[in-house]
């Protein structure tokens, strides 16, 4: 190795000890590559995720700014040395990955690489990722590559970890999703049996009254009172089970971790990028914590399902005792001002309605063809 037998054994150690701190899929993967490329020297790390498309279901990169990853367009596709690693599942080191015959290009904006060190993440005989690095730091032999036999070898430690890493965060996330699934079940039947028998009173005793209109408004009137009281009744017994909705997650994990698990279900599960920065954000009361919650899983429905977008952000930041929502997407917009049909299509009756109802502000910003903005404030407590 490069680095002398005591100091790579402690790079190592921290490599492997900060993949384990992680249970969330996406922080296990970006772990994954800064461990990679910070142990082997590399100017750039990537990972890819495949997904059953002949695409990648996610890609981590290293490396590489934000701005620059933004002008490199879409993820790649799995062709080249990417599908070597993925399909022939056999480490790549090579001197000049351009002069490889299966090299294929890339974008214009796509930093340059050069020698390159790759080899496929598996998870028994299943290839679950690629993980490479490209430009190692350090003089190169003439027409030799950077990265050696050493570094490969440690590539691959690195890479059987990170499959055992990767396998306990998709567990994780799994039994997540079926805690929640199970939760809905039981919330469904807890409404079923709280509110359908009220309203099936309120439905034959609805019918009484109007057969007894013409013949006897007394008794009519008598019947359109008892509906009254029966459906304040459901009201009040809907408003309970809802209050049972606030999610568990909100209560073990907070709300900066409940957002941040949510979205990175939302990328996996949607082509469009979708990513999430929280700062600073105290616990805040229960009620503001549950409405910034409803409300971002709003945003994000709309800019997911409707929008079009390529990329939805989503931050949460401390102002002052309280906090800051905003969701940004680069989808195709509206027009605001067309209340009554945006109010009804995107929600947006309801998003105020939870914000006015938690001490907050709700505001829209959208222009078509120019995405939207959506931010809501809190005071705090």
């Amino acid at each position: 190795m490069s680095h002398g037998p005591r100091s790579g054994l402690a790079a190592v150690s921290s490599a492997l000890l900060a993949m384990s701190r992680h249970l969330e899929v996406r922080d296990v993967l970006k772990t994954i590559v800064a461990s990679a490329r910070e142990l082997l020297d590399a100017q750039y790390a990537a990972l890819g995720v495949p997904d059953d498309h002949g695409g990648f279901a996610q890609f981590v990169v290293d490396g590489v700014s934000e701005e620059q990853w933004k002008a490199i367009g879409p993820l790649p596709r799995q062709h080249g040395i990417l599908a070597a690693m993925l399909h022939e599942a056999r480490a790549e080191r090579l001197a000049d990955v351009r002069k490889d015959p299966r090299f294929e290009g890339w974008p214009k904006a796509h930093p340059d690489l050069v020698d390159f060190l790759g080899l496929p993440i598996r998870d028994g005989d299943e290839v679950i990722g690629a993980l490479f690095l490209a430009n190692k730091n350090c003089e190169r032999p003439e027409g030799g590559c950077g990265f050696t036999e050493d570094d490969e070898e440690l590539l691959g430690i690195l890479a059987q970890h990170a499959a055992i890493a990767l396998t306990n965060a998709r567990l994780y996330e799994r039994s997540r999703e079926l805690t929640i699934a199970e939760e809905r079940s039981r919330l469904a039947h807890e409404l079923h049996d709280a509110v359908s028998q009220k309203l099936f009173s309120l439905r034959l005793t609805a019918q009484a009254a109007a057969r007894l209109v013409d013949r006897d408004p007394s008794r009519a009137k008598g019947e359109l009172q008892q509906v009254a009281a029966l459906a304040a009744e459901a009201a009040d017994e809907l408003r309970a089970a809802v209050v049972e909705l606030r999610p568990a997650a909100l209560d073990e994990d907070g709300l900066v971790a409940t957002l941040r698990t949510q979205i990175q279900v939302l990328d996996r599960a949607h082509s469009a990028r979708v990513t999430f920065a929280g700062h600073g954000v105290k616990a805040l009361p229960a009620s503001q914590e549950e409405a910034l919650l409803r409300v971002a899983q709003e945003a994000l429905h709309n800019a997911l399902r409707h929008s079009g977008a390529d990329h939805v952000e989503v931050t949460l930041d401390r102002l002052g005792g309280g906090a800051v929502l905003r969701i940004t997407d680069d989808g195709s917009g509206f027009d605001p001002q067309a209340v009554r049909h945006a109010g009804r299509h995107l929600g947006l009756v309801s998003m105020r309605d939870r914000a006015s109802g938690a001490g907050g502000t709700l505001t829209v910003e959208s222009v078509p063809g120019k995405g939207t903005v959506i931010e809501m404030e809190v005071p705090g407590g």
